[in-house]
C-alpha cells in the first residue's frame, strides 16, 4: 500500500452549514412626529405621517419545480465531455443521478471499488438516521463500587463528554461535563477514595485494520474507548490536536481531580451487577453529533456512533459488529452493497473500498423523496465557496458551482472524492459520486469542481 507518509490521510476540516438560506427583506411600520414651532402666541401642532407599505419576504433561492425536464444522459455526457478530458482527473470513476426518480444520467466505472477516505462517512451517517431515532442519546454513569470508598466510572461511547470547567467550551458543543458528574456524586454523599474505569460497553480492539499508531499523535484518531475526553484530544479545543492512547484511564483520573482523589488510585474493572447509581450525563442527541461527525469530519464519533448503530441491530460494539451493522442497516434500505468492504466507519482505514455508485446512490436517496429519514444529511454538507472544506473552492476563477455545490470531501495523498448534490440550471436536482486517484491535489481538485460546475450551468435538455 506504499509508505505511511503516501497513506496518511489529511484531516478535514469542515464546518456544519445550514440547508438553504432564504434571504427576506425585513419591512417595518414608521412613525414620524413632527414638532412645529412658531411665535410665542402659535400653538404647537403634531403632524403623523403615513404609513408605508409593508416589504414582504422576497425568497432568492426557490424550490426546484416539480415539473423541471428530465436532463438529457447524451446532452449531459457531451457537456462533461472537456471537463472528463482533464489529465488531473487520473485513475477516475464516477456517477451522476436525478435526485427525484433516481435515474442515473451519467457514469463512468461506477462499480469500481475505490478507497472513500472520509466519504465513509456518508454510509455512516446514512446507517445512523434509518437505524436511529434522532433524539437519540448516550450515557455516561458512575455507581457504587465493590468496596467502601470505591465508584464505578461507566463508559457507554460518548466521546463528546468534556473536562472544561462550566462556562468554558469543550471541543463539541453541547457535550456533558464531567463537572455535573463530579456534583452529582458529591451530592449523593458517597465517600469516594478510588475510582475504577467500566469500558465494558465495547468488545474487540481498540484500532481498526488500516489504521496506523503514527496517526495518534498526529491528532486523526484516538484508540477507541467507550469513555474519552473531547474525542481523546490533548487539547480540547484544537481539532487536530494530538490524541491520547489512554482515553478511558485519563477521564477517569479527570474525575478524581474533580473529587480531589488520588489519581494512582484509578484503575481500569468491571462495575459490580446491580450496583446503585450516583451520577449520569447524557449525550447530546444523534442528530447533533451527526452534524459534528460530518462538520469536522470527526473519526473518533464515527466510531462511536457506528457502535450505537451496532447496539441498535443487535451486534457487536466493535469494529466487524459496528460494519457489519452499517451494511445490514443499508441492505436492508435496499442498498445495492456490491463492491463495499469496511473496516471502520470513519474512513481512515487504506483498506476500505466503495464504488461511486453506492455514494452517488445515498446522496440520492437523501435528496429525493423515497427515504425522507435521510434527508437532515443535506445540512451537515458544506456548500462550495462558503463553508466548511469546500470554503476556499470555486471562490475566483471559474464560480459556476459557487453556492450551489453541496459535497462531501474525502481526502488520501493521491486521491480526491466529491460527494454530494447541486441544482442545476435546469432545475433538476441532482447527486454526484466523483473519485479520482493517483494526481496531486493541485491538479485533481479543480479537475473535479470542474465536472460539479459542469452540472450546474449545464441545460442538458
Amino acid at each position: 500500500m506504499g509508505s505511511l507518509a503516501a497513506r496518511r490521510r489529511k484531516r478535514v476540516r469542515l464546518l456544519l452549514s445550514a440547508a438553504l438560506v432564504l434571504v427576506l427583506g425585513a419591512g417595518a411600520a414608521l412613525f414620524v412626529g413632527q414638532r412645529l414651532d412658531g411665535d410665542a402666541s402659535a400653538e404647537a401642532a403634531t403632524t403623523t405621517m403615513p404609513e408605508p407599505p409593508p416589504t414582504l419576504p422576497d425568497p432568492q433561492v426557490a424550490p426546484v419545480p416539480a415539473d423541471a425536464p428530465m436532463p438529457n444522459p447524451a446532452a449531459l455526457a457531451a457537456a462533461l465531455g472537456p471537463a472528463l478530458a482533464d489529465p488531473g482527473l487520473g485513475n477516475f470513476t464516477g456517477a451522476v443521478s436525478d435526485a427525484a426518480t433516481g435515474t442515473v444520467l451519467w457514469s463512468q466505472r461506477p462499480e469500481v471499488p475505490m478507497t472513500p477516505a472520509s466519504t465513509t462517512k456518508v454510509l455512516t451517517a446514512t446507517a445512523a438516521l434509518l437505524a436511529l431515532p434522532p433524539e437519540h442519546r448516550v450515557a455516561t454513569r458512575v455507581v457504587q463500587g465493590a468496596v467502601p470508598g470505591q465508584i464505578v466510572l461507566i463508559g457507554g461511547g460518548d466521546p463528546t463528554l468534556t473536562a472544561q470547567p462550566a462556562g468554558q467550551p469543550g471541543f463539541y458543543p453541547g457535550a456533558p461535563r464531567l463537572e455535573d458528574l463530579a456534583t452529582q456524586i458529591r451530592g449523593a454523599g458517597a465517600p469516594v477514595d478510588s475510582i475504577v474505569v467500566d469500558t465494558s460497553a465495547y468488545a474487540g480492539p481498540t484500532m481498526a485494520q488500516g489504521w496506523f499508531p503514527a496517526d495518534i499523535g498526529a491528532g486523526y484518531i484516538a484508540p477507541i474507548e467507550s469513555l474519552m475526553l473531547d474525542g481523546g484530544r490533548l487539547n480540547p479545543l484544537e481539532d487536530e490536536s494530538p490524541r491520547t492512547g489512554t482515553a478511558s484511564l485519563d477521564t477517569g483520573r479527570a474525575l478524581a481531580v474533580a473529587l480531589g482523589v488520588d489519581t494512582a488510585k484509578v484503575t481500569p474493572g468491571i462495575a459490580p451487577p446491580g450496583a446503585a447509581p450516583l451520577a449520569s450525563v447524557e449525550s447530546a442527541p444523534l442528530r447533533d453529533r451527526l452534524g459534528q461527525m460530518m462538520g469536522h469530519s470527526d473519526n473518533v464519533l464515527a466510531e462511536a456512533i457506528s457502535r450505537e448503530v451496532a447496539i441498535a441491530a443487535g451486534a457487536e460494539p466493535s469494529f466487524a459488529g459496528a460494519t457489519t451493522a452499517i451494511g445490514q442497516t443499508l441492505g436492508s434500505a435496499g442498498f445495492d452493497l456490491a463492491g463495499m468492504t469496511l473496516h471502520d466507519a470513519s474512513g481512515l482505514s487504506v483498506d476500505n473500498r466503495i464504488p461511486a455508485r453506492l455514494l452517488d446512490q445515498a446522496l440520492t436517496d437523501a435528496a429525493g423523496d423515497a427515504e425522507p429519514r435521510l434527508r437532515p444529511m443535506l445540512d451537515y454538507l458544506p456548500v462550495a465557496g462558503a463553508t466548511g472544506t469546500l470554503s476556499d473552492r470555486y471562490a475566483s476563477g471559474d464560480r459556476r458551482g459557487a453556492g450551489w455545490v453541496r459535497a462531501k470531501t474525502g481526502t488520501l495523498s493521491t486521491g480526491r472524492w466529491l460527494v454530494g448534490i447541486i441544482s442545476a440550471s435546469h432545475s433538476r436536482v441532482c447527486s454526484f459520486g466523483l473519485r479520482t486517484n493517483d494526481r496531486p491535489p493541485e491538479v485533481s481538485r479543480p479537475a473535479l469542481d470542474a465536472i460539479a460546475s459542469t452540472l450546474r450551468s449545464c441545460g442538458c435538455l
